[in-house]
């Protein structure tokens, strides 16, 4: 997963990347050929007390060094540049794939983890490339040609290499292979913990209201334990690795000054020759420990390169046709042709053989008890979901074969939970029309029954707000929201338990407000209040995700049981009639 992912993504920057090759490969040569200089200088300059090759021979050394200092820095630095611009790329690509979900990937993935997912994942794969891009190329080229550069000086000593090398290889894989569980569960805790915050952030209002903070602080508490837990066992053993490579290298050192002195003693190798020898079997360990720090690296970025490509290689169950069916002139009509939807693995399904049609210029109300499937059977309009049987239609047309941008633009949704983004009042309400002016704005919101709070704020229009408007009520959200619908001036309206959060004056004004500027377009209406739907043209009643009762409201009153029980539930006898 990691490979394919790394493939996939860095292939725009083969040019970069053949850069930093290019650059380490040099900076590792000349850092290889400074031992052989100065081994040099030790034999033949200070031996043989001739000043001048001291100096010629210093002076390359200070020009091999700037080499290797400018190709270090330009290497980190186009490497650096390169790492981000993966991760940049990476992130948006996950956005983009996140945005196509319908509703059932996002539950099935769950928002949590693929914030995790965009953010933490991304940024531990962005490292290892950050990382790789610079070691990649000058720990082995280090590691091989230090091996060929300390034989040249003394092959005597070679055996050295060949016990301290595969020694610390060997333990470091031992500790790394134990390390790669740790970091799989480390991801999953993270979610858990992404989870639990989260849930606290956004009902923060009702942990309080019943006074579950200590209960909330408990539930964090032990999610944060968890993945302190696996995070502590994991740098334990990352803590091992240092440890152990210094080990092996201080022991490697010693034994090469033990057994070069004994050859020196024997006439068989110079002191120039030692400190070469010695010099290049550090560069190896240090190559070695490069190594280490990818190695560190690889087995939790592999984790998260698996979560990644989880999410980029799951395709949206609510897909675009591959050849759209161009759409008829819009008009506005909606159909449900023995609709149904379940949830995959459910025991039953939500809805079962909907089938009505809400015609330009009426008002389709739809009412049921909660968990009816009313908001199921509104969200298959815009495609959050798409009918496991059956098919709905627009203009005639089964949406399925629409572009989605073509249906969306027919369609103003206004969601139970009605959301703003942070940003102004007009930022919010231009997400309906880009184009629209601030007149358009205003009218939108004196039909939502807005305009006094929008007028009272400091800035009006351009007055703050914060995510998920938490700055303004309840009902001032849902009014935003509607007049967010009303600027896009669609064909088709959907109002989604929309009025829940208004008094009955407002709920009265606004929909009396509605009907002048929806007069022509179809309007579909969830709701909980009868006094919200009685005044509608056909009133769709649903009970366990099925059609009880189409009608008016007299005709339901004296045809559908279900709908007279719901009535009577809210309204008197003579307020019913």
């Amino acid at each position: 997963m990691l490979l394919q992912l790394l493939r996939r993504h860095l292939r725009p920057y083969s040019r970069p990347l053949l850069a930093v090759v290019a650059l380490q490969l040099v900076g590792t040569m000349a850092a290889l050929y400074l031992p052989s200089l100065n081994a040099d200088i030790i034999d033949r300059g200070i031996a043989q007390g001739d000043t001048g090759y001291i100096m010629s021979t210093g002076g390359w050394m200070l020009v091999v060094t700037l080499v290797q200092i400018v190709c270090s820095i330009a290497a980190v630095y186009i490497g650096s540049r390169t790492a981000m611009g993966f991760g940049r790329d990476l992130r948006h690509d996950l956005f983009h794939r996140v945005g196509e979900f319908s509703v059932r990937e996002v539950n099935r993935f769950g928002a949590p983890s693929l914030i995790t997912r965009g953010t933490n994942d991304v940024q531990q794969v962005q490292m290892l490339v950050q990382v790789s891009a610079t070691m990649m190329v000058t720990a082995p080229i280090m590691c091989i040609g230090g091996v060929i550069m300390a034989l040249q000086e003394d092959a005597g000593l070679s055996w050295l290499v060949g016990v301290s090398v595969p020694v610390l290889v060997v333990a470091i894989g031992l500790v790394v292979v134990r390390m790669v569980p740790k970091f799989r569960l480390m991801q999953t805790r993270i979610d858990a913990v992404n989870r639990v915050l989260r849930e606290q952030i956004t009902g923060i209002r009702v942990v309080r209201a019943f006074v579950r903070e200590p209960e909330e602080t408990a539930r964090f508490g032990v999610a944060n334990t968890e993945v302190t837990a696996v995070a502590t066992a994991a740098g334990r053993l990352q803590a091992l690795i240092f440890p152990i490579v210094i080990l092996v290298l201080n022991v490697s050192s010693v034994a090469v000054l033990w057994f070069g002195a004994m050859r020196i003693d024997a006439g068989e190798m110079q002191i120039g020759a030692l400190t070469a020898f010695l010099a290049y079997l550090l560069q190896i360990l240090m190559a070695v420990m490069m190594a280490t720090f990818m190695a560190i690296m690889i087995p939790r970025a592999a984790v998260c390169a698996e979560r990644i490509t989880e999410v980029l290689e799951t395709e949206s169950s609510v897909a675009a046709p591959v050849s759209p069916i161009a759409p008829p002139a819009p008009e506005g009509l909606l159909e449900f042709r023995h609709a149904s939807f379940a949830y995959p693995g459910a025991a039953a399904p939500v809805l079962r053989d909907v089938s009505f049609t809400a015609r330009p210029g009426e008002t389709t109300a739809i009412i049921g008890s909660t968990g009816a499937g009313k908001t199921t059977l509104v969200s298959m309009v815009p495609r959050l979901f798409d009918a496991t049987d059956g098919s709905v239609l627009v203009d005639g047309v089964d949406i399925r074969s629409l572009d989605p941008e073509e249906l969306w633009r027919r369609i103003g949704l206004v969601p139970q939970k009605p959301y703003l983004f942070s940003g102004t009042v007009a930022s919010n309400l231009r997400y309906g029309d880009p184009a629209a002016s601030d007149e358009d704005l205003w009218a939108a919101l004196e039909i939502a029954q807005a305009t006094d709070f929008v007028r009272a704020m400091p800035e009006g229009l351009d007055s703050p707000i914060s995510q998920g408007g938490t700055n303004v009520s309840g009902g001032q959200r849902q009014r935003l929201a509607i007049a967010r619908a009303l600027v896009k001036r669609p064909e088709i309206y959907l109002f989604d338990d929309s009025f829940s959060a208004l008094d009955l004056t407002t709920d009265a004004r606004l929909r009396a407000a509605l009907r002048p500027v929806t007069a022509a377009a179809t309007v579909v209406i969830v709701a909980q209040r009868v006094s919200t739907i009685r005044t509608a043209d056909r009133i769709v009643v649903l009970e366990d995700g099925a059609v009880v009762g189409t009608g008016t409201h007299a005709e339901l009153l004296a045809a559908c049981p279900t709908y007279v029980e719901i009535v009577e539930s809210q309204l008197s006898a003579e307020e019913a009639a």
